[in-house]
């Protein structure tokens, strides 16, 4: 039986890893792996954070309820695939990572751990520990993996970038919204989101 892993200090931080692996740590500091290596979160989020995701997650709540997608919010492993590779055994997978939402109307791609696959909708709502660096990384793998919609939510500028993957499967900027605008989702375009509610204090 292969050993688990409870410190993060029984790990060489500068090796290469695997979903595999990433399912024998036990750790109480929250990581992410991307492309085979560690990435610290940052520590608990910020109140404002969090209002500013049970807000978006309550408006996403009612609106899928009885939609086929499904709503998840972190911890929730994403599990992201290299396109290349047919066969998606734990060993191949180096790509780990909790969005704060995300929306899957795959359920084929779900399972007791997790998702494994691109959601549909991704939400990352940015704490003054995100560093531009992984926000860039986090960017191109989403678009690599064919996420559909990713959404950037700045808390201090209360704005919200929304970019859609286009036929070329690349990521364009659809808009950028503000603290009291409304919008509509692009993949559900039923789906209205109110800036102003998800802002309020």
């Amino acid at each position: 039986m292969d050993k688990v892993i409870t410190q993060l200090s029984e790990l060489d931080l500068n090796g290469v890893y695997t979903y595999a692996d990433y399912l024998r740590w036990q750790f109480e500091e929250r990581i992410e792996l991307i492309r085979g290596k560690i990435f610290r979160m940052s520590p608990a989020p910020s109140a404002k954070h969090q209002r500013i995701s049970g807000n978006l997650y309550g408006n996403l709540f009612f609106f899928f309820k009885k939609k086929p997608c499904q709503l998840f919010s972190a911890p929730f492993d994403v599990c992201l695939l290299d396109k290349k590779k047919t066969q998606t055994s734990n060993q191949e997978v180096y790509t780990v990572v909790q969005p704060d939402i995300c929306v899957i109307c795959d359920k084929s791609k779900i399972d007791e751990k997790g998702c494994i696959g691109a959601p549909d909708l991704i939400i990352e709502i940015l704490s003054p520990g995100n560093s531009k660096k992984e926000m860039k990384i986090k960017y191109a793998l989403y678009e690599e993996s064919g996420v559909r919609e990713y959404w950037v939510v700045y808390p201090s500028e209360q704005s919200l970038f929304q970019f859609v993957l286009n036929e070329g499967e690349k990521f364009v900027l659809k808009a950028v919204f503000t603290e009291d605008e409304v919008f509509n989702a692009h993949i559900f375009p039923e789906l209205e989101i109110d800036l102003a509610e998800i802002f309020a204090e």
